[in-house]
């Protein structure tokens, strides 16, 4: 078998700018996979993945809609997970062979409020640590519930009480993440994020995902869920990141 994690690592296109604030602040944002003039053709793609999901892979909560398993909706996304610089990011901070632990879209509707702060992984969870990205459909701005971070909170030994006590609450030291169509978010697992507030009337796209240890437990099952179609399209670095 080829040795893709030596060979990820040698082809590593994060800027070092890049990943010093990925390691010191918890997140970066910067272009993505899909040209500019082919994002209409991903917005298009992505409603009628959405459109036509089995509700069975929907999960609709108070603020957004999410539709899983991303990887089988279609050949528009499937160069979406194999992005180098974010497989370079999971190079340099999973630091060992890792895995694809899940692939969804997520749309923030519209008039909804913020997000409770809260980790996608925690620092003391077996597998630790795991490396999200969020490929923005639509532009993030302040006013469409751009996903908010905590500066350098990933780092923090405990959790502040005033924090606890209001998660969805503005806190000292967050940012928002914001970027045209397009854009990628690369985002430490630990650190305290949740999108902002949606007060304009149109709903925010995105699609979001997650990498972990090869050994660790994936959020979705993604080998058992493969499709023959999907299979037949994607290479063999597609294929060892699903490790199918």
């Amino acid at each position: 078998m080829r040795d893709w994690f030596s060979v990820i690592g040698r082809g590593c296109e994060l800027p070092e700018g890049a990943l010093r604030d990925l390691r010191d602040v918890g997140f970066v944002v910067i272009p993505g996979p899909v040209a500019s003039d082919r994002l209409g053709q991903l917005a298009a793609a992505y409603d009628a993945a959405v459109a036509s999901a089995d509700p069975d892979d929907m999960s609709v909560g108070s603020s957004t809609t999410r539709v899983h398993d991303f990887v089988n909706r279609g050949p528009e996304f499937d160069a979406l997970y194999v992005y180098q610089p974010v497989l370079a990011a999971c190079y340099r901070i999973i630091g060992r062979p890792f895995k694809l632990s899940s692939l969804l879209a997520r749309t923030v509707r519209p008039r909804t409020p913020a997000q409770a702060l809260h980790v996608d992984f925690k620092r003391d969870t077996d597998g630790w640590p795991m490396i999200g990205f969020i490929i923005m459909v639509d532009e993030f701005r302040s006013d469409n519930g751009a996903t908010r971070f905590v500066r350098r909170s990933h780092k923090w030994p405990t959790i502040p009480d005033d924090l606890l006590n209001a998660p969805a609450a503005d806190y000292e030291g967050q940012v928002q993440a914001c970027g045209p169509a397009g854009s990628v978010i690369i985002y430490n697992g630990s650190i305290r994020h949740g999108h902002a507030a949606n007060s304009s009337g149109e709903p925010r796209r995105s699609i979001q995902g997650a990498y972990i240890r090869r050994e660790a437990r994936s959020g979705v099952d993604l080998p058992a869920r493969m499709r023959p179609e999907t299979l037949s399209r994607i290479g063999p670095l597609a294929r060892y990141l699903l490790a199918v």
